[in-house]
């Protein structure tokens, strides 16, 4: 699989993630289900949002950007889900709108 380097080289999965990511920009995603290296919506995952007191907590300036270069966090999460191929993570934490840290539910070998 090529490398993606735009959000418009993405799958429309793909995208609508990163656009979860941006909107929600600090907090955590629980319970997605990835099905052929894919985030899959239905059954929709659990969202928690973090508010700091005294600083943004809108979205993503990005988010209202149609096409973007994706940054080095994107990349890397994209290639952790093609590795994993089928499997669930269990808890994405998110960062300025970017993956940060994801623990993995995986198949026994």
């Amino acid at each position: 699989m090529q490398t993606p380097s735009s959000k418009s080289s993405l799958s429309p999965a793909r995208q609508r993630l990163v656009e979860l990511m941006q909107d929600l920009n600090f907090g955590h995603i629980e319970r997605l289900e990835i099905l052929d290296s894919q985030p899959v919506f239905d059954p929709p995952p659990r969202v928690v949002r973090e508010i700091k007191f005294g600083a943004r907590n809108g979205p993503r300036p990005e988010a209202a950007l149609r096409d973007f270069v994706l940054k080095a966090q994107l990349v890397e999460f994209f290639a952790c889900l093609d590795t994993l191929g089928d499997g669930v993570i269990e808890r994405l934490e998110v960062q300025h709108g970017l993956p940060f840290r994801v623990a993995l539910e995986e198949a026994a070998a």
